[in-house]
């Protein structure tokens, strides 16, 4: 490199085209794993809330805060319910839970069992 701190040489320019210098991405079967659905045990609850409100509660997934509210919002628009996802739980309003169950098992999900009342 040059005396000048602003200035690159030649040889520097050409090195930071150079794609076999590019950081390396994660590839997408590590990012597909974790959405692998199969490997989880998934637990569906059934619960009441504030004002004896009945919530059906899916614990046990293990996803980043991405895919979790991404599954979330699908699973809302399948049952046509309102509901959130939060620490590591998605709660749908109602009793969903048949419902989630075979759309999980859709998903490729195979350990899912109703807990809870």
């Amino acid at each position: 490199m040059n005396k000048n701190k602003n200035s690159l040489s030649w040889e520097d320019f050409q090195k930071m085209g150079n794609p076999e210098n590019a950081p390396k991405l994660p590839e997408k079967e590590q990012v597909q794993d974790e959405m692998n659905l199969s490997k989880q045990t998934i637990r569906i609850h059934l619960d009441r809330i504030k004002g004896n409100k009945t919530v059906t509660v899916i614990k046990g997934l293990i996803l980043s805060p991405d895919n979790l509210s991404n599954l979330a919002k699908d699973l809302k628009k399948k049952c046509g319910v309102g509901g959130n996802a939060k620490n590591k739980e998605i709660l749908l309003q109602g009793n969903h839970r048949d419902k989630v169950m075979q759309l999980l098992q859709d998903m490729g999900a195979k350990n899912i069992k109703k807990a809870g009342g």
